[in-house]
């Protein structure tokens, strides 16, 4: 009887996710001898969507659903049993030898001119209870970052969400392709309130809502995705896993907080510790607004932040 192979991500621990992040390969390479109990389309186009190139070799009873799970059919090899494995070695690794070359022509680093690249940038503004009377300045201050700009539907894309006990989305990034749309947009925004101040649900709301194509993100063709959130308390709920997945997925997240945020939080969430900044309370926003023009205009990002790991091998076993 076979033990079916139950699939299991290698890729999120902070080793792994650093080489991702330097454009490293990461290829999966599978050898089944046997039908899933479990289903595998799910987990398949996740590791696919993460940039993770899959080629397989399946038996008889594996070949057509190793077609499925690869990357492409053309990764996937069938031999009758697996004492025929060296029959397929060198197409296996003509194979390999094709994703290789596919993965790692494009690897330049770039540095992020405002004045000529493009962005993603994503504003996530606490709009809990304990920022009504800072909501303005969030506000304008969102304003003057949107200004230096150059906003356009190839050009830099600009979202918001504003969150609390939960997130809510006023415009994705392909909502608006003007500056006058997004700043009339902007100035129409009224503070929702809420709590508790749930800030690692909101990181994971981005993640999974906004840093997607559909919602009009770049990420998959090298465009810098950037996230800039406006706290102003520290979080009721975990915010280290969801900061995490943000970074594995190659987005630079800027954080800015007052007195009353927990900054060793807010370190924990941005990218790199000085990417996160601080102010007394939010009128003094436009004091760090220098500070994070500069640090958005020298982030070092990869052309390809969805290709890097390990060769990993996943055997069926005889119980």
């Amino acid at each position: 009887m076979w033990e079916q192979t139950k699939t299991v991500s290698l890729w999120s621990s902070t080793a792994e996710m650093q080489r991702r992040q330097e454009g490293i390969p990461q290829i999966l390479i599978l050898l089944s001898g046997g039908r899933s109990n479990d289903n595998v389309d799910t987990p398949a186009s996740a590791l696919k969507e993460d940039g993770i190139f899959i080629v397989g070799i399946g038996t008889r009873d594996s070949s057509a659903e190793v077609q499925k799970i690869a990357t492409d059919p053309s990764h996937a090899q069938s031999v009758s049993d697996f004492s025929d494995l060296p029959n397929v070695q060198q197409p296996f690794i003509a194979s390999l030898s094709r994703v290789l070359v596919g993965v790692t022509t494009i690897t330049p680093t770039v540095i992020v001119d405002q004045k000529t690249a493009r962005r993603d940038v994503v504003f996530l503004l606490d709009g809990s209870d304990g920022t009504r009377n800072g909501f303005p300045y969030m506000i304008n201050f969102v304003q003057r970052v949107v200004e230096r700009l150059d906003v356009g539907a190839n050009k830099d894309r600009v979202s918001l969400v504003q969150y609390g006990r939960d997130a809510e989305i006023h415009f994705y990034l392909n909502t608006y392709t003007t500056k006058e749309d997004i700043l009339d947009a902007v100035r129409g925004l009224r503070h929702r309130g809420g709590r508790p101040l749930n800030t690692g649900a909101a990181l994971q709301y981005v993640r999974d809502n906004v840093f997607t194509p559909s919602s009009g993100s770049r990420r998959l063709e090298g465009v810098p995705q950037m996230l800039i959130l406006l706290n102003g308390g520290r979080s009721f709920d975990n915010v280290d896993t969801p900061a995490s997945a943000l970074k594995e997925l190659g987005v630079f997240v800027f954080g800015i907080g007052t007195k009353r945020s927990d900054s060793a939080e807010l370190q924990r969430i941005s990218y790199d510790p000085n990417y996160a900044f601080s102010v007394s309370e939010f009128n003094d926003l436009p004091n760090v607004q220098e500070q994070l023009s500069s640090a958005m205009s020298t982030v070092v990002v990869r052309a390809t932040p969805m290709t890097p790991t390990v060769i990993v091998f996943i055997f069926e076993r005889y119980v």
